[in-house]
């Protein structure tokens, strides 16, 4: 064998010492400008490559589109696809100034005359020189033909490479150059018009040495012992890496040795073995064995792969023992299921914590870390009904004949103080409150149209105003929260409220849809989510007169102490 290998290595350097000279080669091109109109075929399975504009290839990529009216692929020059017979067709490329056509016809491989199947890949000697024949070479007497390495004419590779007869000699093979995919181009005259005949070989670069070495099992260890289930199936995993050979004689076998006895010994089942090379220098087998379902006996026995080849073969023996149970729920539930409930705890808190801050504020932070003097009492912010508008220029609704209607008897409500004949007057709430907190209970009040002065700055002065009360109350209704003043102040007194921890905030709802976050204009944010959390009492119509009822003792306790320190209004 190795006076062969002598005898070789003397012998193809003379074949190709005509090419290996270092002789300065005519570059070629691939497709030019001026051929405008190109004839290409290609065989149906082998892999073609679209033609690249060389003028234009460094610039931008050319796309070959179909043409003709009918649909289908575009195709990149660099791409390398499978030749099929839907692709046949015309096609065009933008080159910038001009437009190319291409006819593409794609033709059975048993019409290019001999065809051979193995001529589709060659295999070269790493660092030895070699040859690349053109395929279906020996079926016609015209040996002109031009290779490309990819899109690149191997003209152009600085590598010692000429084409000779229809051949591509390679001086001396290199894996990292010279594999890959080579296409030669064969003119053919036909009625006139040249065809171009694309031909596809895959070149493939082993090591040059004979293998001398038996293969490695590089999976399991010997003597493993591998956990099971019993019950259930079992796959036994081989893995073995042989020494590259110009024809593979590698093979992995799983047997069952019984009872440990390694002469009593059963070929097991296996799936299709898995063969791949990483590196020219070797390649890998994967067998996997199969036991369907293990079984008590499957424990007493030994398994055993052996991986082999021409040069000799290794094995490896491994046993199997019953896998220990372990508990879940002890081990691994509770720590899980503690961390998701940290997990869903943070989430909550992080999309809950500004209710969260309100709230706190609200019902346990008033008066305890303010004790600057304030200059009102009570904020109070609505807006005014027709109800008492009317009053204010002098009448009230009694004065009126007929029904009254169910809207108007939603803003107004008996009189805590009763008039001389003993009998209740309806009042507007927000009437009551100033009548009620001022005159009956002593508090002073800020009102928006009487304790503002025109003409300032309006936000301003009520963003002051506010931070200067002791409690802001707000009365919420439809009217309320469409008005973008109102609206405006209940979001500067919760602002207010996370800033500073003196102020309280109170909600008064009448009987109208007033908690509604559903507006037009849209509340804020900071509007809508303090609504839901905010404290807050119900005022209805049918609340009795006197101090008496539930909605005026609810709001008594609520209200702050009085500890306003009277302030010149001048």
């Amino acid at each position: 064998m190795q006076t062969g290998h002598i005898l070789f290595s003397f012998i193809f350097p003379i074949v190709l010492d005509g090419c290996c000279v270092r002789s300065h080669q005519t570059k070629q091109t691939g497709l030019q400008q001026d051929a405008s109109h190109q004839h290409f075929r290609a065989v149906e399975g082998e892999s073609f490559m679209m033609p690249c504009i060389k003028s234009v290839r460094a610039h931008f990529n050319v796309m070959w589109s179909r043409t003709g009216g009918r649909e289908g692929p575009s195709f990149d020059c660099g791409k390398v696809f499978p030749a099929e017979a839907g692709h046949s067709g015309n096609y065009s490329c933008l080159t910038g100034g001009s437009e190319l056509f291409l006819h593409l016809q794609v033709v059975k491989e048993t019409s290019v005359g001999c065809f051979q199947p193995e001529e589709r890949s060659v295999e070269l000697l790493n660092s030895a020189g070699g040859e690349v024949p053109c395929p279906g070479r020996n079926c016609s007497s015209n040996t002109h033909v031009r290779w490309f390495k990819g899109n690149t004419s191997v003209s152009e590779l600085s590598r010692d490479i000429c084409e000779k007869n229809g051949l591509l000699l390679i001086c001396e093979v290199k894996v990292k150059y010279d594999a890959g995919v080579y296409f030669c181009d064969r003119p053919m005259m036909e009625q006139g018009v040249t065809w171009t005949l694309r031909r596809a070989v895959k070149v493939k670069v082993v090591p040059h040495k004979t293998t001398t070495d038996p293969p490695r099992i590089v999976y399991p260890a010997d003597n493993m012992t591998e956990e099971v289930e019993l019950g259930r199936p079992r796959t036994l995993t081989c893995k073995a890496l042989f020494p590259h050979e110009r024809k593979s004689t590698g093979e992995v076998r799983w047997y069952m040795n019984y009872g440990g006895n390694q002469e009593n010994t059963t070929l097991l089942d296996t799936k299709t073995p898995q063969q791949r090379s990483d590196i020219p220098e070797e390649y890998s087998i994967l067998q996997e064995g199969v036991i369907n379902e293990v079984t008590p006996q499957h424990l007493d026995h030994t398994y055993t792969c052996i991986a082999s080849n021409a040069v000799g073969k290794r094995n490896v023996t491994i046993r199997l023992k019953r896998k220990c149970q372990v508990k879940w729920p002890s081990l691994v539930g509770f720590p899980v299921a503690s961390l998701l409930l940290v997990v869903v705890v943070g989430v909550t808190l992080h999309m809950k914590w500004l209710e969260l801050q309100i709230i706190y504020r609200s019902h346990f932070q008033h008066g305890k870390h303010d004790r600057d003097e304030k200059r009102f009492d009570v904020f109070l912010s609505h807006v005014w009904s027709p109800t008492a508008a009317e009053l204010e220029r002098g009448w009230t609704p009694s004065s009126r004949s007929g029904p009254v209607p169910d809207e108007e008897a939603c803003s107004s409500s008996l009189d805590p103080l009763n008039t001389e004949e003993g009998e209740a007057t309806q009042r507007p709430l927000e009437d009551l409150l100033r009548q009620v907190l001022e005159e009956e209970w002593g508090y002073r009040l800020c009102l928006v149209d009487r304790d503002i002065l025109p003409g300032g700055a309006y936000t301003n002065d009520v963003t002051l105003a506010i931070q200067r009360s002791n409690m802001l109350i707000c009365l919420l209704s439809d009217d309320y929260l469409s008005d973008s003043n109102r609206v405006f102040e209940l979001e500067s007194g919760v602002q207010a409220l996370l800033q500073k921890s003196s102020l309280k905030l109170l909600l008064i709802q009448t009987c109208r849809n007033s908690a509604s976050v559903i507006q037009d204009p849209p509340l804020p944010p900071l509007v809508q989510r303090a609504l839901k959390v905010l404290p807050s009492l119900d005022w209805t119509s049918e609340e009795p007169a006197g101090g008496t009822s539930r909605f005026w003792r609810s709001l008594r306790k609520a209200m702050p102490d009085h500890s306003v320190t009277l302030v010149s209004l001048v």
